[in-house]
C-alpha cells in the first residue's frame, strides 16, 4: 500500500511582474527633461515677479530668439553627448563656419550660396576629423577636440588677419546672393505684431527631427546603446565608428547653421567670438538631463536648457541686476540642475 503526498503548490502570482504597470508620476520621473522643466518653470516665475520688462510678449520673442541661437548647436550636442562624447570645439566651429563663407564669396567674387556650401563642407570635414581621430586613435574626445579648439581659435585670427588685414571679415550684403541666404539663415517675420525670428522655427524643427531620431529609429538605438557601453554594442553588431563619427558632423552641420545666422546677421564676423560658447552647448545639454557619462539624456531637455539659459541671460538686464554676477549664475544653474537630476532619478528607480 502507497500513500500519495500532495506537495504544497504556491498559488499563481497575482499580476506577472513582466507586465506590472508603473504610475504616471513614476514614468514622468523616469523623463530626462523633467529636472529642466521644473527648473524652467521656477526661473520663470522668479524672473517674471522681478522683472516687469520680462512679462512683455517682445521680452518673450527676445528671449525666445537668443534661446535658438544656443539651442541650435545644443541639439547635436545632446546627441554626441547621449553617445558618450564630447565636442569642445563647436563654439570656435560656429566662428570658423562664418569667417569661410565670408572670405570665400568676398575674396574669390562668388555668389554668396557658392560660400556657404563651402563653409559646409569645411564644417562637416572639421567634425569628421574629430569623430575619426577619437575612434581610430581611442584618444578620449576631450582631448581631440580641446586640440581641434585650439587649432580652429588660431586659424581663425591668423587666416583672418592675413586675408583682410583687420580681426574681422569685410562686409558682404552687397554680394549676389546675400539677400536670399538671409531669407533662410537671418530673417524674421510678425505675428500680432512680435517680431519673431526664423531662427526660433528651425530650432523647433531640428529639435522634432533629432527627437524622432533619438526614438523612433534604428539610428537612436544606436546612439543610445554606444553611449551606454560601446564594446557591448560592437559586440551586437552597432556600428560604433559610424555612428560616433555621424554625430560629430552632426554638431559640424549645427555649428555651420549657427554661424550662417550670425553671418547674415551681422554681414561681418569678428574672428574671436565664440570662444567660451561650448561650455554653454554642454550646459544646456547637462540642464536638459544628458548623462557626463553618456547612454542617458534628451534633445527636448536640451531645448528646455537652452531656453533657461535664454531666461537667465535676458532676465537678469530686465531685472536690472550686475551683468558681471552672469557667470555665477550660469554655475549654479549647472549644479543645481546636476543635483535636481539626479534626485530625480533616484526617487524614479526607487518608484519601480
Amino acid at each position: 500500500m502507497t500513500e500519495t503526498l500532495e506537495a504544497g503548490v504556491a498559488p499563481p502570482p497575482s499580476q506577472d511582474e513582466r507586465v506590472a504597470q508603473r504610475s504616471t508620476l513614476s514614468r514622468l520621473l523616469t523623463r530626462p527633461e523633467v529636472g529642466a522643466l521644473l527648473g524652467a518653470i521656477v526661473i520663470y516665475i522668479v524672473f517674471f515677479a522681478v522683472a516687469p520688462p520680462f512679462r512683455d510678449v517682445d521680452s518673450l520673442a527676445t528671449i525666445l530668439y537668443v534661446s535658438s541661437t544656443y539651442g541650435i548647436p545644443a541639439v547635436a550636442v545632446a546627441l554626441l553627448m547621449i553617445g558618450g562624447e564630447f565636442d569642445l570645439s563647436a563654439g570656435v566651429a560656429v566662428t570658423t563656419s562664418a569667417l569661410v563663407a565670408a572670405m570665400f564669396s568676398f575674396q574669390f567674387t562668388t555668389n554668396m550660396w557658392v560660400g556657404v556650401l563651402v563653409s559646409l563642407v569645411v564644417a562637416l570635414a572639421v567634425g569628421f576629423i574629430n569623430g575619426y581621430l577619437v575612434v581610430k586613435t581611442g584618444i578620449p574626445s576631450f582631448l581631440v577636440t580641446l586640440g581641434t579648439f585650439f587649432m580652429l581659435r588660431g586659424l581663425n585670427l591668423a587666416i583672418t588677419r592675413l586675408v583682410t588685414g583687420n580681426v574681422s571679415t569685410n562686409d558682404v550684403s552687397d554680394i549676389q546672393g546675400f539677400d536670399s541666404a538671409r531669407k533662410v539663415f537671418a530673417s524674421s517675420f510678425s505675428v500680432g505684431g512680435v517680431q519673431i525670428r526664423v531662427t526660433l522655427l528651425w530650432w523647433l524643427l531640428f529639435v522634432v527631427i533629432g527627437t524622432w531620431v533619438l526614438l523612433r529609429t534604428r539610428v537612436g538605438n544606436w546612439i543610445f546603446a554606444v553611449g551606454g557601453s560601446a564594446p557591448s554594442s560592437r559586440a551586437v553588431g552597432v556600428p560604433v565608428k559610424r555612428v560616433k563619427i555621424g554625430l560629430f558632423m552632426a554638431v559640424g552641420f549645427l555649428a555651420w547653421f549657427t554661424g550662417m545666422h550670425i553671418l547674415f546677421e551681422f554681414n561681418t564676423v569678428q574672428s574671436g567670438i565664440g570662444v567660451g560658447n561650448e561650455f554653454i552647448y554642454i550646459v544646456a545639454a547637462v540642464v536638459g538631463g544628458c548623462l557626463l557619462t553618456g547612454g542617458y539624456g534628451s534633445v527636448i531637455g536640451a531645448a528646455i536648457g537652452a531656453f533657461i539659459f535664454g531666461m537667465t541671460n535676458q532676465g537678469i538686464v530686465y531685472a536690472g541686476w550686475n551683468p558681471d554676477w552672469f557667470y555665477f549664475f550660469l554655475g549654479a544653474l549647472l549644479l543645481g540642475a546636476i543635483l535636481l537630476n539626479n534626485w530625480v532619478r533616484r526617487r524614479a528607480e526607487a518608484m519601480r
